[in-house]
């Protein structure tokens, strides 16, 4: 085994995004007079806005014209409420862990499928800690098919073989495996089990244990 880089997702992993993401469905929702949990919101982790959508809206069908109307409507309301991110927002543990990798002599990228992420990287100060950036302009094919991770790979010039991907959701999990990657999930087991190696958050977590802990191969 040797690891030359990491790839983040963006969402539960470096920050906690979700609540704003559900604040802005939720608001959605509510317009549309459709009932919208946090339960539900959950099960669009990972998931691209168009799909998202879809699920929010849950069976109910409009022309192309108002899905991309409502879905600008949506990240509207997100960007809104993503202005209030601040360095302090970004999850514990997650920056120490990639100046550690950094200072290894490892490469990191993102990997998420957010066409907010560049915003909100610099928004919590991190940008630098980052090699490249694979977000939800880089791919067609969302998780958790394996392109955006595949893209970022690209990026940073390694084979999969070579590279970790730290996701929170089930589909970006998946979407690792099926790429030839690494992978370590964050978060409860029965989202992101399949993983390599399965840990609550980052907080704590160093470089060392976690080469440890990985298998002689994907």
């Amino acid at each position: 085994m040797h690891i030359q880089g990491f790839i983040f997702d963006l969402d539960g992993v470096l920050t906690d995004t979700a609540e704003y993401h559900y604040r802005a469905w939720k608001r959605l929702a509510d317009e549309l007079g459709i009932p919208f949990t946090r339960e539900e919101n959950e099960a669009l982790r990972g998931i691209p806005r168009r799909e998202s959508l879809l699920m929010l809206l849950k069976g109910r069908t409009f022309p192309e014209e108002t899905l991309t109307e409502l879905m600008e409507r949506k990240n509207g309301y997100y960007l809104a409420y993503i202005r209030e991110i601040s360095p302090r927002d970004v999850l514990p543990g997650a920056r120490e862990l990639l100046s550690e990798i950094r200072a290894a002599g490892l490469k990191t990228a993102l990997g998420s499928a957010s066409k907010n992420a560049r915003e909100v990287i610099e928004r919590l100060g991190i940008a630098e800690l980052l090699d490249a950036i694979a977000d939800g302009y880089s791919v067609t094919r969302q998780k958790p098919a394996p392109d955006l991770f595949l893209h970022a790979a690209t990026l940073l010039g390694l084979p999969p073989a070579a590279c970790v991907v730290v996701e929170d959701a089930a589909a970006g999990v998946e979407a690792a495996l099926a790429g030839g990657f690494y992978a370590i999930g964050i978060g409860p087991r029965e989202r992101v089990g399949k993983a390599h190696v399965v840990l609550p958050n980052l907080a704590g977590a160093r470089l060392s244990d976690l080469l440890a802990r990985l298998p002689a191969q994907p």
